[in-house]
């Protein structure tokens, strides 16, 4: 059963995703962390960092309650049964592949956390915005750095959200995406995630495919949008 929640980058997806999670789910305690503690102030202010119609009556309702905000990344990483890295992944300045290629080193850099930090297994969601089969380089830092003691499984949940309509993207989604590997071990994770979205999304829009087909959706729905 799953208790607790932690999402990591306190941005424009992670902060509004995770504070529905909490709206809807009272019985689960819900951590958004960042490393940033001007963000994390923010969203524990009165004018928080970003502006969405309906974010500001839903975090008043949550916060402190079920829902809170910290740059105690490690704490709330191990605390947590799922983890949602919401972290940036702009496109690379320098290097190979520059001006094209998905720069991943936020990604990278929670992995790492999340590796040193757990100590029990943990379902890593993939909230980004990221290069398919980003989930296969992930889980192979997540067990490099664990040394293989602890279980991850990487589920591909994308973000659809339209600037000025996140909330009720969010709210009244018309699909929420699940991809995940098509072990026993995947599919339980799968389910879990579902669970907590079936509190509030219909069961006929909850799609479940594979970790690669997901990441791929993502992509092309940005590319539709372009």
């Amino acid at each position: 059963m799953v208790k607790k929640i932690c999402g990591i980058g306190a941005g424009y997806v992670g902060g509004p995703t995770m504070a529905v999670i909490a709206l809807k789910c009272p019985s689960i305690e819900v951590a958004v962390v960042d490393i940033s503690h001007s963000r994390i102030s923010a969203w524990n202010s009165d004018k928080l960092p970003i502006y969405e119609p309906g974010l500001e009556q839903v975090i008043q309702q949550c916060r402190g309650k079920n829902l809170h905000f910290s740059t105690d990344v490690e704490k709330h990483v191990y605390e947590a049964d799922i983890i949602f890295v919401n972290v940036n992944t702009p496109t690379k300045t320098s290097g190979l592949g520059a001006g094209k290629a998905a720069d991943l080193t936020y990604w990278e850099s929670a992995a790492r956390v999340i590796a040193d930090v757990s100590r029990s297994n943990k379902i890593v969601v993939e909230k980004s915005t990221v290069p398919v089969r980003t989930a296969e380089v992930i889980e192979k830092i997540l067990v490099h750095n664990s040394n293989g003691k602890i279980k991850y499984q990487i589920l591909s949940n994308p973000e659809f959200l339209s600037e000025g309509t996140a909330m009720q993207d969010l709210l009244n989604p018309d699909r929420v995406l699940l991809g995940g590997n098509d072990s026993l071990e995947g599919q339980e994770a799968i389910q879990k995630l579902k669970d907590i979205y079936a509190h509030w999304v219909p069961q006929d829009r909850i799609i479940t495919t594979n970790l690669w087909s997901a990441e791929l959706s993502k992509l092309a729905d940005n590319a539709f949008l372009a």
